[in-house]
Formats: C-alpha cells, sequence, structure tokens
C-alpha cells in the first residue's frame, strides 16, 4: 500500500498506466476493427463459398464470427470478476494483467494460420485474443483510481485513449501499406496464397509484438496492487462475492448507481457500433470495386482513429468545464443523430463523413465514462471489484447489444434498421443521464 500512495499522482505513473493503452489498441483497430474483417471476408470470397462445416453443421460466416464473438463475451463476462476475486486475496492483480496481456498477443500471432481448413484453431485464436484484450483491459481500468486522483482522472484517461489511438494509426497505416502494396515488402504470392492475403497475416504477427513489447514499460512501473484482509477461503468464488457485495453497496451509492443503470444503456450501443462498423460499411455502401472497398475501410477506421484523439481531448476540457454529466448527455445526444444519418448513408463519402464524426464522439464518451465511473466510487481500496463490476456491467451491455442487433437486421431484412434501432438506446441513455444527481 506505501508503494502505492508513494506514487500516486506522479507523471511517471500515469504515463505508465496511459501508455497500457498504446500498447493493447493496436489489437481493437487492426484486429476488430480494420483488418480481420476484411481478411476473414477474403477467405470465403477466394473459396467462392458463403458457408463452411463447423461445430456438425454448415454455417454462414457472418453467423459463425458473431456465435463466437457473444461467446467470447459470456466468457469474459465471467472470467473478469474470477480474476478480480483472486488478485484481491494474492495483493497481485498485476500478474493477471500481464498473462492476459500475453495470452492475446499471442492469440494475434496464431491468427497467422486462421484458414478455413485450422477453422477450429483460427477460432480460438480469434476467441482467446478477445478475452486476452477485454480482461487485460478491465484489470488496466482498475488501477485508475489508484494511480490518479479524482482530479487528474478525466484528464489521464483522456490521455490513454489518446495515447491509443495514436499508436494504433501508426501500425494500422504500416500494416496497410504491406497490404496495398505488399511487392515492396518481399511479400509475393505463394503456396497458392495471394500476397495481399499473406500481408494481412503478417499484420496478425506485428499486433501480436507490438501489444507485448510495448506492455513492458507499464508493468514496470505499476504496483502490484492492494491486498485484501480477511479470510482466504473459496477464493475462486470470491469474484462474484465481491460482485455482490457492490451490488449492495450500490444501495446506499445512489448516485453511482443511477449513473451505472445510464452506462449500461448508452454503453450497449456504443460498443455494438465499434464491432458492426466496418461490417455495416461492407455491405451497405455502394463500393466500386473490391479493392476501393478495402481501401476505403480501412481509411474509414484511420479517420475515426485519428479524430478520436481530438475527441478524447475536447471531451476532457468540457467536463472541466461544464461537467461530466452534463457532457456525456450532449455526446449521447450527438449519437442520437449520428444513428438517424447512418440510416440514409449510400455513398463512400456519406461513409467518410459519418466515420469523422463516430470518431469524435467515440473518443470522448469511452474516455468520460471510464473517469466518470471512477469519480464517483465510494471511498475504497477495493477498486478491483468495483471496476470488474463495471466491466461486467459492459461485457453484458455488448452481448445484449450485438444480439439485438442481429436480431432487428435478420427480423427487417436490413441493417439499417439495425442501427435506428441503436439510436433508441442512446435516447434511452440520455434520460438515465438526465436522472443521475451530479452533487457529492
Amino acid at each position: 500500500m506505501a508503494q502505492v500512495l508513494a506514487l500516486k499522482g506522479s507523471k511517471k505513473l500515469l504515463n505508465a498506466w496511459a501508455f497500457y493503452d498504446w500498447a493493447n489498441s493496436v489489437y481493437s483497430l487492426v484486429i476488430s476493427s480494420a483488418v480481420f474483417p476484411i481478411f476473414y471476408g477474403a477467405l470465403f470470397r477466394v473459396a467462392g463459398i458463403e458457408k463452411v462445416s463447423v461445430f456438425g453443421g454448415e454455417i454462414a460466416r457472418a453467423p459463425l464470427i458473431s456465435y463466437v464473438t457473444s461467446l467470447a463475451f459470456v466468457f469474459i463476462a465471467i472470467v473478469t470478476p474470477l480474476v478480480s476475486g483472486i488478485a484481491d486475496y494474492m495483493g497481485n492483480k498485476r500478474i493477471f494483467l500481464k498473462f492476459f496481456c500475453y495470452l492475446g498477443a499471442l492469440s494475434c500471432i496464431g491468427l497467422y494460420w486462421f484458414s478455413l481448413e485450422n477453422i477450429y484453431f483460427g477460432l480460438t485464436c480469434y476467441f482467446f485474443g478477445l478475452v486476452g484484450f477485454w480482461v487485460s483491459f478491465a484489470i488496466n481500468n482498475s488501477y485508475l483510481p489508484d494511480i490518479a486522483y479524482p482530479e487528474q482522472q478525466d484528464g489521464i484517461s483522456a490521455k490513454g485513449f489518446s495515447f491509443g489511438y495514436v499508436g494504433s494509426v501508426i501500425l494500422l497505416v504500416f500494416n496497410l501499406a504491406m497490404v496495398m502494396q505488399p511487392d515492396v515488402f518481399g511479400i509475393t504470392d505463394s503456396g497458392g496464397e495471394a500476397a495481399e492475403i499473406k500481408a494481412m497475416k503478417y499484420s496478425f504477427i506485428s499486433v501480436g509484438i507490438w501489444w507485448a513489447l510495448f506492455s513492458q514499460y507499464t508493468f514496470k512501473h505499476l504496483p502490484k496492487g492492494y491486498k485484501r484482509e480477511g479470510e482466504r477461503k473459496n477464493i475462486i468464488l470470491n469474484g462474484f462475492r465481491e460482485l455482490k457485495s457492490v451490488w449492495k453497496q450500490l444501495e446506499s451509492e445512489t448516485r453511482l448507481k443511477q449513473y451505472l443503470g445510464a452506462f449500461f444503456v448508452y454503453s450497449m450501443a456504443v460498443q455494438t457500433v465499434m464491432l458492426i462498423a466496418t461490417y455495416f460499411g461492407e455491405e451497405e455502401i455502394a463500393w466500386g470495386s473490391d479493392s476501393e472497398r478495402t481501401t476505403g475501410l480501412i481509411v474509414s477506421i484511420l479517420v475515426i482513429q485519428i479524430v478520436a484523439i481530438l475527441g478524447a481531448t475536447l471531451t476532457a476540457k468540457a467536463s472541466s468545464r461544464y461537467g461530466n454529466i452534463r457532457t456525456l448527455i450532449v455526446i449521447n445526444c450527438i449519437w442520437v443523430m449520428l444513428c438517424v444519418y447512418a440510416y440514409f448513408l449510400q455513398t463512400p463519402m456519406d461513409f467518410y463523413i459519418a466515420a469523422s464524426f463516430v470518431g469524435l464522439v467515440m473518443g470522448g464518451i469511452q474516455a468520460l465514462s471510464r473517469s466518470t465511473y471512477s469519480k464517483f466510487l465510494p471511498e475504497t481500496t477495493d477498486t478491483t471489484s468495483f471496476f470488474s463490476f463495471y466491466d461486467v456491467a459492459e461485457k453484458i451491455g455488448i452481448i445484449i447489444g450485438t444480439f439485438m442487433y442481429g436480431f432487428v437486421s435478420q427480423v427487417t431484412g436490413s441493417m439499417r434498421n439495425s442501427i435506428i434501432f441503436l439510436g433508441l438506446f442512446f435516447l434511452a441513455g440520455i434520460f438515465l443521464l438526465a436522472r443521475v444527481n451530479n452533487k457529492k
């Protein structure tokens, strides 16, 4: 505890914490948003098929990756409280941060061997890449109130997301160069595999190496964490007991409970948009050719990342002037308008414009949501359990959001109707945020 108190608020510690976003954000950009969705679709297009035999039956590519993603988030929602309980009683959450970091990084490298012939191995790597990213992200989030004072938390949270956007854009630009000009990097067609596909596989390796390498700075300076006092019984289930304890504490923490309800609703929509944006653009926008589609989608993701840096910074400044809750309400209002605009998207230029505004509010809402929750916490050393609760709520929201998105799309026959449906979640978020008591 003495170590944490001695370092709390120091520039070196704050930067080390924020730098983990630089390390792991390449996963969310290259794997989740940009290169992997394009690579995954290309595998099926090259093979000339839409379905594959897996899990004892024929299944189309889109439902397959959707189901694996949903299953991964169910697993994440279960594992996160387990880890938090063990970490609390060991007093060493840094070791779990390392474990899930390396699990995710190695899984990214394993995606190099993703193919329709090795579909089970490939899906396993995809599954554990998601687990490694989200669980390590949750653990790193739980450090925020330990390493920063309340007045520092908005700024350092925004700085972390900005670090992540800059770092991930740097690597994506490099990967984009490999995919568009593979011959420049000595990558050629071989073994019946196109050079562009092989370049995408090399990009997966680059993500794993980047993630593991740059995390070392964070590991060097972050403290182990607090060690909980008390009986050391049933450590495996302690995480769930801690979630129950947090739930009980919410009865007396009215402001925190109100905020969590609002966060659960609007975050459900935000995370769903982030996960399906590339698939929406691929299917609903009138691209001129396959090459234009690939370039256009990656450029759109780059636009989102670059603008998000500005968005996170502006949001932190706005929150310091107008307050966190008011700023979040305004951001949710912008999201509602974006959902309406997205319904009418037709051309690549329409998509680029939407991507610019998505980036502006995406970076802001993520950073401010994290720091607002940290500010509203009661005085406690049990930050891991509180952030575990936060992350489990977020993951359950993702499971519900992605399922509802797919269900509405399937029933109505249009992804555009699903976008409007997500807009209703943002509207509900505005209403719930307005009810939050913002006075201490």
